[in-house]
């Protein structure tokens, strides 16, 4: 029996790994759920698996969710202090790391230091503090397992294999609704068609996140820090079709790939019954036959420049990915939000980086100051430019 606590658990990681858990009861038990403030789908979660302990975002979703549940005798917490005891239950094997953003750093960060193996969905763990979050894991002697599709493929692609043998690794990027669309016409782009992922049903930024392929600069940086490789060993394909999630190749020229459906419950299984698989029966098997044009190119770095902004921030280092991550998430909230164009997105994310001043990164508040310069810069440079493209 694994014990598992879920970090963003009314999230699509969270609810994903909650119906992985009721349909193996005999190899799962959920003891800790954390979430914001969708309190009537975490009441329902807490129904079924009864943890013993809970956090919500706030004190008025305790207050909420306490009304829902009057026979829960568990334990309730709110904000930041009930993230951090999730993240340490100690009841818990595994912490799923599934929150979405910077606000999932500092809790896979005590889940690593409490000596909880972690399941990692929260790219920005990783690309905001890869090295501490690395350190960490080792001191302790836990393990960063990647739930991402594209890098829980490269993690089955490299099981059984010397880490000497490998030449690069392939992270493929389906290019998102708007790889066929003429550069010149994504300024027109609206929040609708971003959010209309061909393949992937994710939630709202990083759906955005793929539509501008940031997402792949951030599964770079990640990449680099799970799999010990420079960025000149990490390369990116376009793949439209998401069948082919991604590829290791060996020094002797061969290519290991990991093929499946589009679906997160594979990934997320794997790691939850890991070093073993789960028979998931209730998924359809991959129809390669069916799948017959399966199409690779090569990103358009110019008319995607989230891409190559995130490879000049993985070789810059330091304080560097925490800024691009940082403004990133400002930046598409502003969209999202009908603030700002598609295109101003990346631009954005370039002044942020070129006015910060790079610092090593020692240490959590170096990182996290980063991280608030990065936001306040982003936020100012919106308010000051909104009625000009050219400007920001």
């Amino acid at each position: 029996m694994k014990r598992i606590a879920v970090l963003g658990s009314t999230g699509s990681i969270g609810v994903t790994t909650l119906d992985i858990a009721s349909r193996f009861p005999e190899r799962f038990e959920v003891t800790a759920l954390a979430a914001g403030k969708n309190v009537e789908r975490l009441a329902n979660q807490v129904r079924t698996f009864n943890p013993g302990l809970v956090t919500v975002g706030d004190p008025e979703s305790v207050i909420e969710l306490r009304r829902r549940l009057p026979d829960y005798h568990g334990e309730i917490l709110a904000g930041g202090e009930g993230l951090e005891a999730v993240a340490t239950d100690v009841n818990a094997d595994l912490v799923v790391a599934g929150l979405v953003g910077a606000v999932g750093l500092l809790p896979t960060l005590r889940a690593l230091s409490a000596g909880k193996d972690v399941a990692l969905a929260n790219k920005e763990a990783l690309v905001v503090a890869g090295e501490l979050m690395t350190r960490t894991a080792r001191a302790a002697g836990v393990h960063l397992f990647p739930i991402d599709s594209e890098h829980n493929a490269i993690f089955q692609a490299l099981r059984g294999h010397e880490a000497d043998d490998v030449r690069r690794i392939i992270l493929t990027a389906s290019g998102g609704p708007f790889l066929r669309r003429p550069a010149e016409e994504l300024a027109r782009v609206s929040r609708a068609e971003a959010l209309q992922h061909p393949t992937w049903k994710m939630g709202d930024k990083i759906t955005i996140d793929s539509a501008t392929l940031m997402n792949k600069g951030l599964e770079v940086i990640e990449a680099h820090w799970l799999f010990g490789l420079p960025a000149d060993q990490i390369d990116v394909v376009i793949h439209p079709q998401s069948i082919v999630h991604s590829m290791v190749e060996y020094i002797d020229g061969s290519v290991i790939a990991q093929l499946g459906i589009a679906d997160m419950t594979i990934p997320i299984s794997y790691i939850l019954a890991y070093p073993r698989r789960l028979p998931l029966e209730h998924l359809p098997s991959l129809d390669l036959p069916a799948e017959s044009d399966l199409e690779f190119h090569r990103p358009d770095t110019g008319k995607f420049r989230c891409l190559g902004l995130a490879y000049e921030a993985l070789r810059a280092g330091g304080t560097v990915p925490a800024v691009l991550n940082a403004a990133n998430e400002i930046a598409v909230a502003a969209f999202l939000a009908d603030r700002v164009r598609f295109t101003q997105i990346p631009e954005l994310l370039e002044r942020a980086v070129e006015a910060h001043s790079r610092a090593a990164a020692n240490d959590l508040e170096t990182l996290l100051a980063a991280d608030r310069w990065a936001r306040e810069f982003a936020h100012r440079a919106i308010e000051t430019s909104r009625s000009s493209v050219a400007t920001i």
